[in-house]
């Protein structure tokens, strides 16, 4: 696709500063204080690490409802606490915890990875015990740029997708939850006992991902990895918040989307739309997008050619997606002039009325997009009901 939004090439770079090692004169007395520090890190970390899994042994003795024999309350305080978590504790939390532990590992991090991944559904505090576990963010972005030489040349193998994709599927879970979503924007530097992955610790998390979404091979483990990595984002974009979508235009994930849309599976292609329509329904998404021509252009061309190849295929569930983004993009006067000269001629008519047949919501959106085209005023407010 060759109409990428130039303006977007803001893809982070890190800077090219390096640790500095220091120098002891006196060898003796550098092992001395070698041994001191990292036995003061490990002990550090330890505490940490306790700390933290008090916390979530806490909360699920919470969620479980606790309490000490004789129906009584568990009074306040750090050994009744862990007492109370260890009574409401069930087994299959004791192994989630073990496994998280086991992320620090790299003999077991591989089988822990899998375990979790699999669990993250199921466990809600999961999200909370990641970010706040000792190392546990640090190992998981070391997984992903452990892959980045597999990338290019074309070197990823099955068994090497499907592990950095469990990682990413926890990345997910701490990207869905609403007390890390801020944090998991914000910098490396906000990541507990960072321990400088990258050169630049402002560097945000998302962007770790993204040159798994700038791949282009079509074999499975490289599609799997672009549609796990496109799961993250859009766990961040799902509940609708303008911090999200502020953070996102100052990347390049709408070009990489607009790609991913036109050349990707059904199934990526279906969650790069979403990406891009809950871009567009922030009104700052849709002011960003309509500021230019060229932004419109780009988006409006790949929308085209998704409806142009929805003729032959059919699949309602990315046709839903298209006609709310033309809709939402007819919104805004501009691009609604626009769209008046250039909505493909298949929404226009009969085309696909047999593959909407059963879907009322998005012939009603089809209908009030035809609406706006066809009059000078459009009612906004309405338009985003519809498209809810």
């Amino acid at each position: 696709m060759q109409h990428f939004l130039a303006h977007q090439q803001q893809y982070g770079e890190w800077g090219q500063g390096h640790h500095q090692q220091p120098q002891h004169h006196v060898a003796q007395h550098g092992q001395h204080q070698a041994q001191a520090a990292q036995l003061h890190a490990q002990q550090q970390a330890q505490a940490v690490q306790a700390a933290a899994q008090r916390q979530y042994h806490q909360q699920l003795a919470a969620n479980n409802g606790s309490t000490l024999p004789g129906n009584n309350a568990v009074p306040r305080g750090p050994a009744n606490d862990v007492q109370a978590a260890d009574v409401g504790m069930t087994d299959e939390n004791r192994r989630v915890l073990e496994w998280v532990t086991q992320l620090m590992k790299p003999a077991t991090r591989e089988a822990a990875l899998l375990e979790l991944s699999k669990k993250r559904e199921q466990v809600p505090e999961l999200a909370l015990i990641l970010w706040h576990s000792f190392g546990v963010m640090a190992s998981l972005l070391q997984e992903i740029i452990s892959v980045y030489p597999l990338l290019n040349p074309s070197q990823l193998t099955a068994a090497a997708s499907n592990r950095v994709c469990n990682a990413l599927a926890l990345l997910q879970c701490v990207a869905s939850h609403t007390e890390t979503r801020g944090l998991f924007l914000s910098g490396m530097s906000h990541v507990p006992h960072y321990t400088k992955l990258a050169n630049d610790p402002t560097a945000h998390i998302p962007l770790f991902l993204y040159p798994f979404l700038n791949t282009t091979s079509k074999s499975r483990p490289f599609e799997y990895l672009r549609l796990t990595s496109l799961g993250v984002i859009g766990a961040l974009v799902k509940n609708d918040s303008s911090e999200v979508i502020n953070f996102l235009l100052t990347t390049e994930i709408i070009p990489l989307c607009l790609r991913i849309m036109e050349t990707g599976s059904e199934l990526s292609k279906t969650v790069a739309i979403f990406i891009v329509q809950k871009i567009l329904l922030d009104d700052i998404g849709l002011a960003y997008i309509c500021q230019t021509y060229e932004r419109f252009y780009a988006v409006g061309t790949v929308l085209s050619n998704m409806v142009n190849q929805l003729v032959e295929q059919q699949t309602v569930r990315l046709l839903k997606h298209v006609v709310r983004c033309f809709l939402r993009l007819s919104d805004n006067a501009r691009a609604r002039e626009a769209l008046r000269q250039s909505l493909p001629e298949p929404l226009r008519d009969a085309t696909f009325s047999s593959v909407l047949r059963d879907d009322a919501a998005t012939k009603r959106c089809l209908a009030q997009l035809l609406i706006n085209l066809s009059d000078n005023v459009v009612d906004a407010a309405n338009n985003q009901q519809l498209m809810h």
